[in-house]
C-alpha cells in the first residue's frame, strides 16, 4: 500500500476561510486509512490542534467522523458548520490565520528545512508554512519524483 506526503499546504484555506483546514482534512483523512506517510502526524500538536482549538472543535468526535464518513473536503467543512459551539465568525478565523501566519519555526529547524533544500538562510524565509511546504515537497521530490 502507498502511503503519502501531504502536498496542501497550511497557507490554503477552503470556503469557510480557516487556513490549515483543509490540511488537516487530507492528513488526518489519510491516517485514519493507514496512508499517510509516517513522517507526519494525522493530529499533531501544532497547527492541527491550533485549528481544532481555535474553531472549538472536539478533537477526537472530529477524527472519528473522519475516519467513519470518509467526506470530501466540502462535506467536512459542512459538518464542522454543524458542530455545537463552533466558532467561525470572522473575528475568530482572522485571530486563527494571523496564528498560523505568523508562526515561525526555531533557528534549528528552519536551517535544516532550508539547508536540506539547498537554499542559503539568508533571513528571508522565516514562517513555519513556507518551511514547511519546502520540507513536504523535497520529501515528495525525493519520494515520488527522483
Amino acid at each position: 500500500m502507498s502511503t503519502y506526503v501531504p502536498l496542501i499546504s497550511s497557507g490554503v484555506a477552503g470556503p469557510l476561510g480557516v487556513l490549515h483546514l483543509p490540511r488537516f482534512w487530507q492528513k488526518a483523512s489519510l491516517e485514519a486509512r493507514g496512508k499517510l506517510d509516517s513522517r507526519y502526524p494525522g493530529c499533531g500538536k501544532g497547527y492541527d490542534q491550533m485549528t481544532l482549538d481555535a474553531l472549538g472543535l472536539n478533537r477526537d468526535a472530529t477524527l472519528a467522523y473522519l475516519k467513519a464518513s470518509r467526506p470530501t473536503y466540502p462535506q467536512f467543512e459542512a459538518w464542522v458548520k454543524a458542530q455545537p459551539g463552533v466558532k467561525l465568525d470572522k473575528a475568530t478565523i482572522d485571530k486563527h490565520n494571523a496564528s498560523v501566519r505568523g508562526y515561525n519555526h526555531d533557528d534549528a529547524t528552519r536551517k535544516g528545512i532550508l539547508s536540506a533544500n539547498g537554499i542559503k538562510d539568508d533571513g528571508t524565509v522565516l514562517d513555519a508554512v513556507r518551511l514547511n511546504d519546502l520540507d513536504s515537497w523535497l520529501e515528495f521530490h525525493q519520494d515520488v519524483l527522483k
